[in-house]
Order: structure tokens, then C-alpha cells, then sequence
């Protein structure tokens, strides 16, 4: 059976890129860098740690 833990939605605004976090443990979340490789690390970090909580 399949459950959903996230959902994660990446777009580019202007000059930056935002990653939008929904889950039910963390809630809603904005994550907002020119760098993407710098919204990626921000909330993979923050997901691992939430789902090592689990």
C-alpha cells in the first residue's frame, strides 16, 4: 500500500528558485535561494530529519 509522506513542488519565481512543502508531520513550508542546489540541500535536511522522527 502506498502512502503519501510530501508533496514538493519546485518552481522559479523571478530570480529565484521555491521549494513548497506540504506534510503532515512538518505542516507547510517555503524554502526560497537563487541557487537551487541550495533549496535542494535546505529541505532534503530538513525532511530527512523530520522523517528520522517518524
Amino acid at each position: 500500500m502506498e502512502e503519501v509522506l510530501c508533496s514538493i513542488e519546485i518552481i522559479k519565481e523571478n530570480n529565484d528558485f521555491v521549494a513548497k512543502i506540504q506534510s503532515d508531520l512538518g505542516g507547510n513550508r517555503e524554502y526560497r535561494s537563487q541557487l537551487f542546489e541550495d533549496v535542494l540541500e535546505q529541505f532534503v535536511l530538513d525532511l530527512q530529519e523530520e522523517f528520522e522522527s517518524m
